[in-house]
């Protein structure tokens, strides 16, 4: 017999196998999940030591907050924001120098990244997490300063206070337009290569800032901005972060 023949006689075995295969019926029911749905107590006592081991860490208390901060306590920079980013300098900036040997030049985060406030008096794990609760992680590119400027119009445009680290400082005038724009106190140079640290979300062109791209390299730094926060907030026995001069619009 040749392999063609055997090959007939396998698919017709494999037709009469399926013919005579009862096929069962199933059947689905929509169950409804409100209060008379009793938990199941061996499940319950089972994840209950998990569940308290994670209250437990997410309660520990790491800092103090003197005052309530919120992202709306400001036109171009908040207190709350202020902290976040210049936090994300602090420790990104001692993973990315271990690294490369190189330094960041400034950070700048989005305003809506902002999830919650610092709430007045301690401030625990879970405060990070009420913060930050995305998955967002530091990443640092090498731009020229042209697409630093065309961050700075981005920024004089879009009237919100993004958050941005203290090494950089953005002056408005009184009818919107850029009046300085410095990087460590010197005017931003459209040659010179520029360290920035970022989230993720906003290098792949979130929330419109497409200035990210292209450029000259980029660094993973595989840190959480939530663990970002937590790293800081321990050294810290109080937060007291203020509004400043980062990013201001002129009155006059």
């Amino acid at each position: 017999m040749t392999i063609k023949h055997i090959l007939k006689l396998g698919i017709l075995l494999l037709i009469f196998s399926c013919a005579s295969t009862k096929i069962s019926k199933i059947e689905g029911k929509r169950l409804e999940i409100d209060d008379t749905l009793k938990p199941n107590l061996a499940i319950e006592n089972f994840i209950k030591p998990y569940r308290e081991h994670v209250n437990k860490n997410m309660d520990s208390v790491i800092s103090y907050a003197k005052e309530t901060y919120t992202k709306t306590d400001g036109e171009y920079n908040t207190a709350i924001g202020n902290l976040m980013a210049d936090a994300v300098y602090t420790e990104s900036n001692l993973v990315f120098n271990k690294r490369t040997g190189k330094d960041i030049d400034f950070v700048l985060l989005n305003h809506g990244g902002i999830r919650s406030i610092i709430s007045k008096g301690n401030i625990t794990i879970r405060t990070a997490y009420e913060i930050m609760p995305f998955e967002n992680s530091v990443i640092v590119t090498a731009i020229k300063g042209k697409q630093v400027n065309e961050m700075m119009t981005y920024l004089s445009k879009s009237k919100r206070a993004h958050p941005v680290s203290n090494q950089l400082q953005l002056v408005l005038d009184k009818n919107g337009a850029i009046s300085s724009a410095t990087v460590h106190g010197e005017p931003i140079d459209e040659s010179k290569t520029y360290y920035v640290a970022t989230n993720d979300y906003l290098y792949n062109g979130g929330d419109g800032m497409v200035f990210f791209k292209p450029n000259e390299n980029t660094y993973v730094l595989n840190y959480k901005i939530r663990d970002v926060l937590i790293d800081n907030f321990k050294k810290k026995d109080t937060l007291n972060p203020k509004r400043d001069q980062r990013f201001i619009q002129l009155k006059d």
